[in-house]
């Protein structure tokens, strides 16, 4: 693999349960210690899209279609013998709700150490002190204390922190971050944020982020890819998903988020109506059913194309400002 080509490739992925259509011809790409963000609201595909990556997806799902390019070798027919090899080493991920992600009768320092051992990295003590340093590196005061402690003698913002040593502790070439700072205070979100993207800078580290707060996005993002309804809608940039959005669902999750110019207890903008089931998918433009620029032409689904790398699936892009 030479140094232009992604990390990770990702080619019309579709992954369905029995008839139902759950993720509809996903690409995206990571590059060599980028971040790309995968946003969008539950239920839109993100976290099955990565455990397809991971080559954890549950037997009741079928990865009907798509190529998935991890490090110059496609890994998407993998068996469990081949990807064991890669997952915790190479391909790392940081799993939403650390809490229930650790394991609560196995000490801290060993939960982190293990992958080292499973791997053949380190032997037994090494991986121990391997550990030790780790902790102390994703900020945990006194690590050697907490190592020899279990997840719920710590608190929320720990666990999360030793979750995220357990997933670079191998130095990994990819790291899969699911959401890694939900149900943590605002305070603890930014350490987490600033922790990553300083990991990411010292071992050069891609990080394929999948979150659904576009103020994640903006602080640790170098390109964004939007999802709805098991599509991407629209990816390009951070500067440009930010600054010149082309898809009304992307202009609409900016909305979202709040501004220090909101007027005091103000409302939050909150999108109308949910995401519908993969059952209930409109034709066309999944996004149809929820948004003002809708016309007849939206039954047809809409190809995602642009240039210069801003690409959005949507027959009104000339239009977005109309939103307001």
């Amino acid at each position: 693999m030479s140094k232009a080509d992604p990390v990770l490739q990702v080619s019309d992925l579709r992954i369905a349960a029995g008839e139902i259509s759950l993720v509809d011809g996903v690409s995206l790409e990571v590059g060599a210690r980028e971040v790309v963000a995968l946003v969008g609201e539950s239920g839109s595909g993100k976290s099955l899209s990565a455990l397809a990556v991971m080559g954890l997806l549950a037997p009741a799902l079928t990865r009907e279609s798509g190529d998935i390019v991890f490090a110059g070798e496609n890994i998407a027919a993998f068996g469990e013998e081949q990807m064991r090899p890669l997952r915790g080493a190479a391909l790392s991920m940081i799993f939403q709700e650390p809490i229930s992600s650790l394991n609560p009768l196995a000490k801290v320092g060993s939960q982190v150490a293990e992958s080292l051992v499973v791997h053949n990295i380190a032997d037994p003590a090494e991986a121990w002190r391997q550990a030790i340093k780790m902790l102390g590196e994703v900020g945990i005061p006194d690590p050697e204390k907490r190592a020899r402690q279990f997840p719920a003698e710590l608190s929320g913002g720990m666990c999360q922190r030793v979750m995220i040593a357990s997933a670079l502790i191998s130095r990994p070439q990819l790291l899969i971050a699911d959401e890694p700072t939900t149900a943590l205070d605002v305070t603890i979100q930014a350490q987490i944020l600033a922790l990553i993207g300083d990991l990411r800078d010292r071992y050069e580290t891609s990080v394929l982020l999948i979150t659904h707060d576009m103020g994640v996005v903006a602080e640790l993002a170098d390109r964004v890819c939007v999802m709805y309804g098991g599509r991407i809608v629209e990816q390009g940039t951070v500067d440009e998903i930010f600054y010149n959005p082309r898809h009304p669902y992307t202009k609409l999750l900016l909305a979202t988020i709040p501004r220090l110019t909101d007027a005091p207890k103000s409302e939050l903008f909150a999108i109308s109506g949910n995401v519908p089931s993969a059952r209930d998918w409109p034709s066309g433009c999944r996004f149809r059913t929820r948004c003002d620029l809708a016309s007849d032409r939206c039954a047809q689904r809409p190809e995602l194309e642009g240039m210069d790398g801003h690409l959005a699936a949507c027959w009104h892009s000339d239009r977005i400002g109309e939103l307001g």
